[in-house]
């Protein structure tokens, strides 16, 4: 199998694992920057060139479209689902998950538990926001944020008032949700693919910090879920429409919340928390489901 992954940083963990299992399997596997590819959009004979040469004679594609990028990755995405490439993961599914209100709003109508959210618009219903989520203390978070950036606790009204009025007078987009104190500053991580939880971390922020992002300092262990907590995670996945994903999960008293589905989840935490060949787990289920033609997408943009 000829595998396309789009991806900016080919050294990253998570990209070199992926090669690593592809090429173990016996599969060619080409990185592509997926800035530098241009399209040739043509009712006919959809192309994608790199490098000035065409990007032809793929099986698949594994989209790594990292979050600044996601308009411009996801018209790349589509010009392979027009080419009848198949996608590890859809473009129409990815851009759900990357529009945080709109995949909450999608899980919402599903059934899937969630922290009670608010969205507004007018600074000035600041206190009716408050009070519709509980708070305080509230979770503060920019609708564009990714890695934990953004995201801010409100511990008092008048601290809450001040971030996000300060927050909508820069002219961005927020969610104010309530705080799951007994979380502990921890989450969990389901990881899905094809409908199945392939493996599972804890993590928990450092001291004095709620976030518990990796990437903020927070630490990852092996974790097992119950199985309400599995069955919130694949049916978060089957929802937004994501082959693969990372479930972002709260422990509250009234059972798992979901947080956040990631759509281009890392590999390097929970292959180390866990054990499991989370590499190889895509690539095998890539053998098993990549067909031309394939996707749902094709022809309908």
């Amino acid at each position: 199998m000829k595998i396309c992954m789009l991806a900016r940083n080919p050294s990253l963990y998570s990209h070199r694992r992926i090669c690593e299992a592809a090429k173990a399997r016996g599969h060619d596997i080409d990185v592509v920057n997926t800035l530098r590819c241009y399209m040739n959009i043509t009712s006919h004979r959809p192309e994608l060139h790199y490098n000035g040469c065409r990007l032809e004679g793929y099986d698949a594609v594994v989209p790594r479209i990292g979050a600044s990028i996601t308009y411009y990755g996801l018209a790349v995405l589509r010009q392979f689902e027009m080419m009848g490439v198949w996608p590890l993961n859809e473009s129409v599914a990815i851009g759900r998950s990357r529009d945080k209100l709109r995949a909450l709003q999608l899980l919402a109508r599903a059934g899937i538990g969630l922290p009670v959210t608010a969205f507004a618009h007018d600074p000035k219903q600041t206190a009716e926001v408050l009070k519709l989520v509980g708070g305080p203390p509230v979770v503060i978070k920019l609708i564009e944020g990714t890695q934990g950036i953004g995201v801010v606790l409100g511990e008092t009204e008048s601290s809450a008032k001040s971030v996000i009025e300060a927050f909508r007078g820069a002219n961005v987009n927020i969610l104010v949700q309530e705080f799951i104190r007994e979380a502990g500053g921890a989450d969990i991580r389901a990881f899905v693919i094809g409908g199945r939880v392939v493996a599972t971390m804890q993590r928990q922020g450092p001291a004095g910090d709620f976030r518990s992002n990796l990437h903020r300092g927070g630490r990852a262990t092996r974790v097992r879920i119950t199985p309400e907590e599995r069955s919130t995670a694949i049916r978060a996945a089957k929802t937004l429409g994501l082959n693969v994903c990372g479930v972002d999960m709260l422990r509250s008293n009234h059972g798992p919340v979901v947080m956040e589905v990631n759509s281009s989840p890392g590999l390097e935490g929970i292959e180390k928390a866990s054990g499991v060949d989370v590499a190889g787990a895509i690539v095998a289920f890539l053998e098993r489901n990549a067909e031309p033609n394939k996707t749902k997408t094709r022809g309908r943009g």
